[in-house]
């Protein structure tokens, strides 16, 4: 008798670490794909990227700092290989790590259009849950090799059409979004056979002001793959103005640029959760900030007049104009809602088969 009940016990036991397990195993414990050219299921997945520490170090080609696993939710239309291949999209969250829309709402939105999604995760990998209060947990430029990285893994799926890639990431991620739209930082990562993503879509992106922002001149930008931004008027995180003013002066450069103002809309509208939230301890650039980097010579200037910023002058413009503490975010279902029904409308387009 002792020994059945010690059986069942053992067996209860076996079956709740391996449930458990499942979810405290590390990235490189799971399965990690080099490739999906055996067109694996919707699921979650591993595949292998870097942690460039600067922009400089992003800039010298894939595979600078440490390795990574980095972890991408997989999620496929209806339908087989035989159907055609299809165009897909890459999600990339913000500092508030991946949350439940990128892994809910919004690859329910691109399947039912016939997109292939791939949600991509660049902080549980590294053992980060949030970045808001502190952003150095995670370089930014390691969000733009795992967007590259989940490119390369993404083009090999047998139901994807490699041409027909886009890539959509919300604050924080809106600035990788851009950022792989700068054909200095394409190049540097050596991508095969021109693979490059088709459309971009940077949704209440930050980056639009500061030191992250670029100055925009002819050939900074692809002029071939279409912008989409989607910004709420409400957003105290990161202001709508500075965005509008960014998004128009790349459309001015040549790349062909719309820009979608979701009225009353405030920062992160896309969630579940429809409460207001204050982030008090969240730094955000303000929307008056005159500085910017030129991407060539990785020099700063002020956009009002043209000068250089170096060493102090740097400093003391960055601390006096260009930072303050404290934002909210709220969901808006409505908001969700307009924002998903243009951006399919936009995708629609952009990545209709050739």
């Amino acid at each position: 008798m002792w020994t059945a009940r010690l059986n069942r016990v053992c067996r209860w036991f076996l079956a709740v670490c391996s449930t458990w397990l499942v979810f405290l195993l590390p990235a490189g414990a799971q399965d990690l794909l080099a490739d999906m050219g055996s067109g694996p299921p919707s699921g979650r997945y591993a595949f292998a990227s870097s942690t460039p520490k600067t922009l400089a170090d992003l800039l010298k080609g894939p595979g600078q700092g440490d390795a990574v696993n980095a972890v991408g939710h997989l999620f496929l239309p209806p339908g087989d290989a035989a159907a055609g291949k299809v165009g897909a999209v890459i999600l990339i969250h913000g500092s508030g790590g991946i949350y439940d829309a990128m892994l809910d709402f919004w690859p329910k939105q691109f399947n039912a259009a016939g997109f292939a999604v791939l949600a991509v995760d660049s902080f549980g990998p590294r053992g980060v849950k949030s970045t808001a209060d502190d952003q150095s947990q995670v370089p930014f430029s390691a969000d733009t090799a795992d967007a590259f990285a989940a490119l390369r893994l993404f083009a090999t799926h047998p139901r994807i059409d490699p041409k027909r890639i886009a890539i959509m990431g919300f604050s924080r991620g809106g600035i990788t979004t851009w950022r792989t739209a700068v054909e200095r930082v394409i190049a540097s990562q050596k991508l095969p056979d021109g693979l490059r993503f088709a459309a971009h879509v940077p949704v209440y992106s930050g980056g639009c002001s500061g030191l992250f922002r670029f100055v925009v001149k002819p050939g900074v930008f692809s002029t071939a793959a279409p912008m989409l931004w989607v910004h709420g008027d409400a957003d105290d995180y990161t202001p709508i103005g500075a965005c509008r003013d960014f998004s128009q002066r790349i459309a001015q450069a040549g790349t062909p640029v719309e820009f979608v103002a979701i009225a009353g809309a405030q920062h992160k509208f896309d969630m579940d959760d429809t409460r207001r939230f204050p982030m008090r301890g969240a730094l955000r650039t303000l929307e008056s900030c005159p500085v910017e980097l030129d991407v060539d010579t990785m020099l700063a200037y002020d956009r009002n007049n043209g000068q250089r910023l170096t060493g102090e002058a740097l400093q003391t413009t960055l601390k006096q104009a260009c930072s303050a503490v404290g934002a909210s975010v709220q969901g808006d279902r409505a908001a969700r809602d307009k924002a998903a029904q243009t951006v399919l409308a936009f995708l629609g387009r952009a990545l209709a088969p050739r």
